[in-house]
């Protein structure tokens, strides 16, 4: 099996960024009601209570998560995979199960959560914009792998590779 050249992974990348948009605004939408403020003056911006953001976070989450993990597994894939000609498998060449392809979408959330941690470390000095590049960290990391792998392919044991189909 042939890695995937880094450039088609990126390419592939942004293509999945436009489904997963569009799919994070339709979840948005279906758990609006269940989380907006009661009504008040409409002269106000009212946010909803952190027990609403959380369900809406964690309703956010797990439909991306759901999609992922189906996409991924038992040798299925995404529009922008059939489109780049990509197939996601294991270090061993292998369809990725679910629980692989559970965890590479968990580790997907690895730059995402060093930059918000960043970020509340360097609200206080002033400097917190400065960790918004580690959102790419995931990507960046393949700088710096020997196999030019994505990170969350790396601690997922998956790699993705051309299609020969």
């Amino acid at each position: 099996m042939t890695p995937a050249t880094l450039p088609r992974r990126l390419g592939a990348l942004v293509y999945e960024a436009l489904l997963v948009t569009a799919l994070v605004l339709v979840a948005g939408f279906v758990l609006t009601p269940l989380v907006s403020p009661a009504t008040g003056s409409a002269r106000v911006l009212q946010l909803p209570s952190a027990a609403g953001r959380a369900l809406s976070f964690a309703g956010i989450f797990g439909t991306a998560m759901a999609y992922c993990v189906w996409s991924w597994s038992s040798g299925r894939r995404t529009l922008p995979m059939k489109t780049w000609r990509l197939r996601l498998v294991t270090v061993g060449g292998l369809p990725v199960a679910r629980g692989r392809a559970a965890l590479r979408y968990l580790a997907c959330w690895v730059g995402p959560t060093l930059a918000v941690l960043a970020y509340l470390v360097l609200r206080p000095t002033g400097l917190g914009a400065h960790a918004a590049w580690l959102v790419a960290f995931n990507f960046l990391w393949a700088l710096i792998d020997p196999d030019r792998q994505f990170l969350h392919d790396r601690l997922g044991g998956t790699r993705i590779v051309d299609d020969a189909r």
